[in-house]
């Protein structure tokens, strides 16, 4: 089985849809962790509401490839996600595959994973030891990008919600 780290966010009614989407991918993948939720500000879509963000830790059979086509984008389907041209307009979910791992192999599959830390942060508190990039652990991206990034506020209420889920 491989491992793979799914960044997860939401800014049209974050509250509903974070864990209907958390309940959604246990019907297909193996949850072992996710996150804390976040919110954070947009990026580049100054107006819009705040985003709530997390991150979880699923085990799979399936290639990256498959894990997108099968689960996720069928998901987003299913809870009213519609592409727009604008990559940050708001949405209902964004489910984006950030990290696979087969063995000791880690792919990074999502770039933004080393560059916003509305993606590092959630995805180092569940995978802090995957490399990422040359000699540097998720952790130490997340800290670095922590000291520069806007604000961001714990919600732990959405957390005790999603505990809620049945997975």
């Amino acid at each position: 089985m491989a491992q793979a780290v799914i960044a997860i966010g939401s800014n049209i009614e974050p509250e509903k849809h974070l864990p209907t989407a958390i309940a959604a991918l246990s019907e297909y993948v193996y949850i072992r962790a996710f996150s804390g939720v976040y919110e954070t500000p947009p990026v580049g879509a100054p107006g819009t509401p705040p985003f709530l963000n997390m991150a979880v830790l699923v085990e799979t059979d399936l290639t990256p490839a498959a894990l997108r086509a099968r689960v996720l984008r069928p998901i987003e389907q299913r809870l009213g996600r519609v592409r727009q041209p604008d990559p940050n307009a708001p949405r209902t979910i964004d489910l984006d595959l950030v990290l696979y791992r087969e063995g000791e192999r880690v792919c990074v599959v999502d770039a933004d994973v080393a560059h916003y830390a509305h993606v590092a942060i959630p995805v180092a508190e569940i995978a802090p030891d995957w490399p990422v990039q040359e000699h540097q652990r998720m952790a130490d991206i997340a800290a670095q990008l922590r000291e520069k990034s806007r604000a961001f506020r714990r919600r732990p209420d959405v957390e005790t919600s999603l505990k809620a889920v049945q997975i």
